[in-house]
């Protein structure tokens, strides 16, 4: 029993289950106004697990293509696909699961999230191997969580409405914009190793104005997503307060950078759930 329980962690500590928080607050908060407020426990349970499922299939590929890279990186030396606690079949059976799971769980919601799981699904893998050639695998990652506002209102409505796309670009930018500074740790290993990276490329100065960039354009998104979506003085609230918050975020980075990951994990974590929370007081009063 012990030694299930240890296999468990270590499936956890490879997908890093509490960053789950970056995209759950965005999935129901696109339910929540698709349903124009509370869609239920089932869509609840669906979601979740829809989620979580798919991060786990993105993780399991990230970090399955990425086995030798981080073999060599200081800072990766100990994750579990790295140290020998998880195989490689044992690897791709969790990815072929979890990539399972999500489409039988889409086939559950309707028809068209069925459909476009299988394309979620390619962009989700597809990260993992972009910045072995472009520097837009930054983006691409924005992309990837981006998608989760969308999944959530086809969950509900079977349609793609504007103020999801409005949604789904802040989220995008959000997400490319902290990813930016993350990447900053590994600014030498990644020009050690010729990998694609904006600060290896173009340097910390021109990397922190990019991702600066980057939020500043989020939180135009998510006031166009509020006003779009016909919400009130709460989302606007949530929208324009989430760039106090990012605008933290940024000043946290620029003092000192063994700040990152608080930045990172706490921020950014904070802000979602905020957001979250300020939808549902929008839809309540």
């Amino acid at each position: 029993m012990q030694k299930f329980i240890n296999k468990l962690k270590d499936f956890n500590e490879l997908v890093m289950f509490e960053h789950s928080i970056f995209s759950l607050p965005f999935i129901f908060i696109a339910m929540i106004v698709a349903a124009d407020g509370w869609f239920g426990f089932w869509m609840l349970f669906l979601g979740v697990l829809a989620a979580i499922s798919a991060r786990n299939f993105a993780m399991g590929v990230n970090r399955f293509a990425d086995k030798e890279i981080d073999s060599q990186n200081p800072r990766t030396l100990e994750r579990p696909s790295v140290d020998g606690r998880i195989s490689d079949t044992s690897m791709l059976v969790f990815i072929a699961l979890n990539a399972l799971a999500f489409v039988l769980i889409a086939y559950l919601f309707n028809p068209l999230a069925f459909w476009l799981s299988f394309p979620i699904l390619l962009v989700l893998g597809g990260y993992s191997f972009f910045k072995r050639f472009s520097s837009l695998a930054h983006i691409v990652l924005g992309i990837s969580l981006g998608l989760a506002p969308i999944a959530g209102v086809v969950a509900i409505s079977e349609s793609i409405p504007l103020w999801s796309v409005l949604l789904s670009l802040g989220v995008m930018f959000w997400v490319a914009g902290f990813d930016l500074l993350y990447s900053l740790q590994d600014i030498d290993f990644d020009k050690e190793n010729s990998l694609y990276s904006i600060p290896a490329h173009y340097g910390p100065e021109a990397t922190l104005f990019i991702s600066a960039l980057f939020h500043m354009m989020s939180v135009v998104f998510w006031i166009l997503f509020a006003w779009a979506a016909g919400l009130g003085f709460f989302a606007f609230i949530a929208a324009i307060g989430s760039g106090f918050v990012l605008a933290y975020e940024q000043i946290l980075v620029r003092r000192d950078f063994t700040q990152i990951d608080r930045a990172f994990f706490t921020v950014n974590g904070y802000l979602g759930v905020a957001f979250l929370a300020l939808i549902i007081l929008d839809k309540v009063f």
